[in-house]
């Protein structure tokens, strides 16, 4: 993959745009989950030791576009990155004052979607990010898949456009793992919809050597193989599907499940055979024999590809499924790669941060990439760099 990349230009004293994904959960002013946060901190710190003059831009939350929401303003993060980069941080309110950006400090643009034009990828908007800058860096693989202003627009118009490390470093570990795999390769796919993870399952079904696939998703499978689900969430119309997908590769679905009558954390709890579910039953989390088969094949796994919880894992009485999984992905010698937000949840609750080989910090965009899909951040450095490229080209032979 070509792109051109931060690490390879010369920072000093140029007006560096860094786009980063810190949409992070905050309750009271407080970051609850700093991964996204972290993971960004080596491309800052880059960019600040090569003399570069530094402007920061993130989304967080889903404002009403064009308004100013105080509980989805940018400043926690300025307050929490300050005290880790130990360097002043200027929120900057309004894109259209004048931008001074000075030696001793970061500046960070307020939250992007408080400016009218952003989803909408307005070229007013891209350009005006733009005219910011000397170098323009893209940095948010979380956001990679959002073809908007500060992803996509941008980049189009920014005098030099680039990939940052993490960024780089993602991609770089999703194609390895897609394209050279330890075998064998079990993917774990949870949700409450096939219907929204059709494209990666079909993509999967073709790669991985075993597919686990837990929640909502699991219940359709099993429907489709004439188990009865009872209340539970499933997709009627997805199920011929989900049938092509298990033609495809092995599927491995519980032989026994948790029930509960409610969607409650203090619904009365079950364990039965799947051939056993009633129907006012709703399937919540894999079975103890389920789960314990789970983690003997990820122990003999060579690739670990996990994104989604295999059960209600928020409720105590239906995270055993998701807690043995994780146990098994920790313990396991299998390069192991987690992404999305409830995958990350799982990981912080069950504390195996430390022991998966690498946390993704995408969720919409660590899919549709495993999916096969073409992320627009990402094209759009590609197409800059071949017109560097091409530029390189005509001038030696000119």
């Amino acid at each position: 993959m070509e792109i051109l990349k931060m690490t390879d230009l010369d920072l000093k004293n140029k007006r560096v745009l860094i786009r980063e994904d810190f949409n992070v959960p905050i309750k009271n002013g407080v970051i609850s989950s700093d991964a996204r946060v972290i993971a960004a901190i080596p491309t800052i710190k880059y960019a600040l030791e090569a003399g570069a003059k530094i402007i920061l831009m993130s989304h967080l939350g889903r404002p009403s576009e064009g308004n100013f929401e105080k509980k989805f303003s940018i400043k926690p993060i300025a307050e929490y990155l300050e005290k880790l980069l130990k360097t002043k941080i200027k929120v900057i309110a309004d894109i259209n004052e004048k931008i001074h950006s000075c030696d001793n400090e970061i500046l960070f643009l307020e939250n992007v979607r408080f400016n009218d034009g952003e989803k909408k990828n307005k070229q007013c908007l891209s350009k005006s990010y733009a005219s910011m800058c000397d170098i323009f860096v893209m940095d948010a693989f979380g956001s990679a898949h959002r073809s908007q202003s500060s992803t996509h627009g941008v980049a189009k118009y920014a005098p030099i456009a680039c990939g940052g490390p993490l960024l780089i470093n993602e991609l770089d570990i999703l194609n390895k793992i897609l394209k050279q795999p330890a075998r064998p390769m079990i993917a774990i796919v949870g949700g409450s919809k096939i219907s929204s993870k059709l494209a990666v399952l079909k993509t999967l079904a073709n790669r991985v050597d075993q597919l686990i696939v837990g929640g909502g998703i699991a219940n359709t499978f099993l429907a489709a193989k004439g188990f009865p689900v009872g209340s539970s969430l499933y997709e009627k119309n997805f199920i011929e599907e989900a049938k092509e997908i298990m033609l495809q590769t092995e599927i491995l679905l519980p032989t026994d499940v948790i029930v509960g009558q409610k969607f409650c954390e203090f619904t009365s709890s079950k364990i039965k055979l799947v051939s056993e579910v009633s129907d006012d039953d709703m399937i919540f989390d894999f079975g103890p024999t389920s789960a314990k088969k789970l983690a003997n094949n990820l122990a003999l796994s060579g690739t670990i590809l996990w994104n989604g919880p295999i059960g209600v894992f928020e409720f105590d009485k239906f995270e055993s499924g998701t807690r043995t999984i994780s146990k098994a992905i920790a313990d396991s010698n299998a390069y192991s790669v987690a992404g999305g937000g409830d995958t990350l949840a799982a990981v912080e609750k069950f504390g195996i941060m430390d022991s998966v080989s690498y946390i993704s910090t995408g969720g919409g965009a660590f899919l549709e990439y495993i999916g096969g899909e073409v992320l627009p951040a990402v094209e759009v450095l590609q197409s800059r760099f071949k017109e560097i490229s091409s530029r390189r080209i005509e001038t030696i032979i000119d």
